[in-house]
């Protein structure tokens, strides 16, 4: 099949790769997330490449050392000089324009020894066909594979041309696209807590769920990425990639096998069956004081907060609303998934005023990542009612401490692995379900800092109320 095709993907087994390219070694990305990740899979004797990173800056490689020292320090790690040794030592620079085709021809010569390679693109998504393109013509796209961060596209028809480009120069087994939670062992870990386990798996249905929520809430605002924000928004920031490739683990059939391929086919086939949102069904809200940030427009209608019910249209899960939200300078940061169980048939404990709770089941998939049901139990005081009482397991506590996203992310890209990377006919799924809502026009509605976004999201179509997250899984507020 080939890499322009809207049908699901026929993935093979991929090549390892011999060298990383990291493009874009001196960028915001880098800093903050890909040299700590490198540091932490040279620790765990995962990285046995070398790394050559390009960037247009005046660095040489001691500088680029310098650089990843720092980046690791500033993420809170505490540097042990053995393994930064290891980390220093694969690393080296390659400086250049990205629009130079001089720079490739010396990142030619510089990798000319090394065989296979991954190209990772940490770079603005307007350079990944100019840099693609630029790779190609100095013949670095054979023996070779692509990697290319999101967004992928701003909406569906984007997101084909940037499909067709790309392909122009790799092929669609060479071409890998990042969604950094794809990386995350707790979102993993909703597909593993519900298929290994069949205290869960038969309960995973309309028959038993009466409604899911998910959110991906953070207590801080944009800060000084207005420019850049004021331009995506909410919904193509993080609805159309992070909480719909959420949605796709807790809602997808189980796979026949154990492969990328099985896993991508299930996540298109419960994508497909979701219906496009309806704008009547989503609450959009803008915090107070964000059109004073810098880069943002003083009329700006860009929504930084954005609620939505979706349907699923299949067996499982016909009729079962899925509420969705994400916003920021909100509450609290967390991201967590709330499964509610249907209630029994009779109320039997409760009275008039005092409903028994229903059922629910948490996943808290960022932070302090864990499992927690909310139970109703009886308390020993006599004539008080059932009280919900939260049992589950704090994964770091019990399972060590878990890798990050993109530790995962580049081991995957590396060793070939494409179940970390998102799948483009899953991503043309993700647009069109969010498309009738991407530039809707109108004025979002004003919320507070540090509230739960626009009171409007309370009444939120067949929406009964949120389940609040806390700031932590376990504890008072939890």
């Amino acid at each position: 099949m080939n890499g322009t095709s809207d049908t699901p993907l026929d993935l093979g087994d991929l090549e390892r790769a011999d060298a990383l390219v990291l493009f874009g070694i001196s960028g915001d990305l880098a800093r903050k997330m890909l040299l700590p990740a490198l540091y932490r899979l040279t620790e765990s004797g995962k990285l046995t490449v070398p790394v050559i990173g390009v960037a247009a800056t005046d660095w040489d490689d001691d500088a680029l050392r310098r650089h990843a020292r720092e980046a690791v320090t500033d993420a809170g790690t505490d540097i042990d000089e053995a393994v930064f040794s290891r980390l220093a030592a694969k690393l080296s620079l390659v400086a250049g324009d990205f629009t130079d085709d001089a720079t490739f021809a010396r990142l030619r010569d510089a990798v000319a020894h090394l065989g296979f390679l991954t190209h990772y693109l940490a770079i603005p998504p307007s350079l990944f066909t100019t840099v693609a393109a630029a790779l190609a013509r100095a013949g670095l796209n054979r023996d070779a594979r692509l990697v290319v961060e999101k967004p992928f596209g701003h909406d569906p028809a984007s997101a084909r041309e940037l499909q067709k480009a790309l392909s122009a120069s790799f092929d669609e087994r060479h071409l890998l696209r990042v969604d950094h939670f794809l990386g995350s062992e707790a979102v993993e870990g909703l597909m593993v807590a519900r298929f290994a386990n069949t205290l869960l798996a038969p309960i995973w249905h309309r028959s038993y769920v009466d409604n899911v929520q998910i959110s991906l809430t953070e207590d801080f605002d944009v800060a000084d990425r207005g420019s850049f924000y004021d331009t995506v928004g909410c919904v193509r920031d993080v609805v159309q990639n992070h909480l719909l490739q959420v949605l796709a683990y807790l809602a997808m059939d189980p796979p026949s096998v154990t492969n990328a391929r099985a896993q991508a086919l299930e996540k298109w086939r419960v994508l497909h069956a979701t219906r496009t949102i309806d704008p009547a069904d989503t609450v959009r809200g803008q915090y107070e004081g964000y059109r004073d940030v810098a880069g943002v427009a003083p009329d700006s209608t860009t929504e930084t907060y954005f609620a939505t019910r979706l349907y699923v249209d299949n067996w499982r899960w016909s009729g079962v609303p899925f509420h969705l939200r994400s916003g920021k300078a909100l509450a609290v940061s967390a991201t967590e998934v709330v499964v509610e169980l249907r209630k029994p048939p009779l109320e039997l404990f409760g009275d008039v005023e005092t409903e028994t709770p229903p059922n629910l089941i948490r996943f808290r998939i960022d932070g302090d990542t864990g499992i927690r049901a909310d139970l109703t139990l009886r308390k020993p005081d006599r004539g008080t009612a059932p009280v919900p009482v939260p049992i589950g397991v704090d994964f770091a506590r019990v399972l060590g401490r878990q890798e990050l996203p993109y530790e995962n992310i580049l081991e995957g890209a590396v060793e070939g692995d494409p179940a970390y990377f998102a799948f483009y006919p899953t991503v043309l799924e993700c647009w069109r379900v969010v498309e009738p809502v991407l530039d809707p026009g109108g004025t979002p509605l004003p919320y507070a800092r540090g509230s739960w976004g626009p009171e409007a999201a309370d009444r939120l179509p067949g929406l009964r109320a949120w389940h609040q997250p806390g700031r932590r899984l376990f504890g008072d507020d939890g």
